[in-house]
């Protein structure tokens, strides 16, 4: 099957799901005014893979079939492809200035490609060929896959097993020969609602007798038993009312969503996980470091379009040419940069697992990550410096266009000569929508949160700082014995 149109996908997601929204269960969620932009950006990932300028990036030959693929769907083969992952992530969030939703899927399944293999090789399980089966009609259908990991957890200073509630963490509660029933929630679903099908893992390396939580598995994301429960954010109802200028990003958008599985049956076929929980750790850190990676591309691209309009309201506001904005603009390109430098970096060491695969250098992609909690904040904070106060006191649409009071507005808004009162609103709007509205959840929110918070990679940091050969190399130098 080719490559999926923009329109194909579309046709494809309309399907009935067991969706709420503001307590309402949504029907054709696909003509929703909030749900709406978060399809939008998905859309533009298949509309770049067609775009022939685009092809190097957005597309590559599966190693599985040989046939053209979706990046998105590819089991990385070399450092290259490494590399022009967080390239094509960059290029994306310059294209929509949120997050696209399909980067957890993508990096959920080249953690698994090759934790599969090891267990198989250790365990004489058929957990590889199952997950490359599954994976090729992924790929070959153009599926768009969300990956699933975080439980609600419960009591946090309690282990899975030891919860009041066995559901804080999803498990296995019943088996049979053709497959598991499992129970539980997984939250923070980035593009969940938007996907064909989900491929869930658990949360945290896990201990004997938690072998229930040991539980991986691809299911479709409209499967009897899954109720999707859709995450409010900041000024969301925005996008409700008429006009499109307070929405600030009015066409596109991220979504996140609350998914409960209750009591729902996973067949045998599906399983590539079941009880080893001697893996689970390897699984959590893998799937975090290609992540952490991840962020080396996507933040960076959403940070030059908040990089351009800020230095856009500079000249909308006659300011381009004072030092300390032309400072802060150099600040920020500088902070933007090196997370790319990151990412790029810990792709470029990348190395090959015994499956086949590539996977990026783990030390580098924490750091990256740990980068990414921090240079956001900085760089939306400058953003507001220059922008100035106005992001989040400016009156309505609907004020600005009122016959009564819009020619106030528009006559004391206006600013330099050949710049309407309207063109500021916009790029006010969109500065606040990216720095403390809707999209501030894909960019700092997220930035925090995502692919862990700040202290995991902390951790993975210290255990990969290799402190003992740091030690004995100054030994060597100092002839130290």
């Amino acid at each position: 099957m080719p490559l999926k149109t923009p329109e194909e996908y579309l046709e494809s997601i309309k399907r009935q799901v067991n969706l709420y929204l503001f307590g309402e269960k949504i029907k054709e969620f696909w003509n929703h005014p909030i749900i709406r932009p978060s399809i939008n950006t998905v859309m533009k990932i298949y509309e770049l893979a067609q775009m022939e300028e685009y092809k190097d990036l957005m597309t590559v030959k599966s190693h599985l079939t040989g046939e053209l693929i979706n990046r998105f769907t590819h089991i990385h083969q070399s450092n290259e492809d490494l590399i022009k992952k967080v390239k094509m992530q960059r290029l994306l969030g310059q294209h929509t200035a949120c997050c696209f939703q399909r980067c957890v899927g993508f990096d959920t399944a080249n953690a698994l490609y090759s934790i599969t293999y090891e267990m198989d090789k250790k365990n004489s399980t058929n957990y590889h060929e199952r997950f490359k089966k599954y994976w090729i009609e992924v790929q070959t259908q153009d599926l768009m896959v969300d990956g699933a990991m975080t439980d609600t957890k419960g009591d946090r200073s309690k282990r899975p097993k030891d919860q009041p509630d066995p559901d804080a963490y999803l498990h296995i509660v019943d088996e049979s020969d053709n497959g598991i029933i499992v129970r539980g929630a997984k939250v923070h679903q980035t593009g969940f609602l938007n996907s064909h099908r989900a491929i869930i893992m658990p949360t945290l390396s896990l201990r004997p007798g938690e072998e229930e939580y040991a539980v991986s598995f691809g299911i479709d994301t409209n499967e009897k038993g899954i109720t999707l429960i859709y995450g409010r954010q900041s000024c969301d109802t925005r996008k409700i009312e008429e006009g499109k200028l307070d929405i600030g990003n009015f066409k596109y958008g991220g979504q996140e969503i609350f998914v409960v599985f209750d009591n729902v049956f996973i067949p045998k076929e599906n399983i590539f996980m079941k009880g080893e929980i001697e893996f689970s750790g390897d699984l959590v850190n893998r799937f975090a470091g290609f992540h952490r990676q991840s962020y080396g591309g996507c933040k960076v691209g959403v940070g030059d379009v908040l990089i351009g309009a800020t230095a856009l309201i500079s000249e909308y506001n006659g300011t381009e040419k004072a030092s300390h904005i032309r400072d802060k603009l150099v600040e920020m390109t500088h902070l933007n940069e090196t997370l790319y430098s990151c990412g790029i970096a810990c792709s470029s060491l990348g190395f090959q697992r015994e499956a086949g695969n590539y996977e990026m250098d783990m030390l580098l992609a924490n750091v990256c990550k740990q980068n990414v909690t921090r240079f956001p904040y900085e760089i939306a904070r400058l953003a507001e410096d220059i922008a100035g106060g106005m992001i989040c006191t400016m009156p309505s649409e609907a004020d600005l266009k009122s016959e009564e009071i819009g020619p106030f507005i528009e006559k004391y808004l206006t600013t330099c000569e050949g710049v309407c009162a309207e063109d500021r609103y916009k790029v006010l709007r969109f500065i606040e929508n990216l720095t403390m509205g809707v999209a501030s959840v894909s960019y700092k929110t997220e930035s925090m949160h995502g692919a862990g918070s700040p202290q995991a990679q902390r951790i993975m940091i210290a255990r990969q700082a290799n402190l003992e050969y740091k030690k004995k190399i100054l030994k060597n130098i100092l002839e130290i014995e």
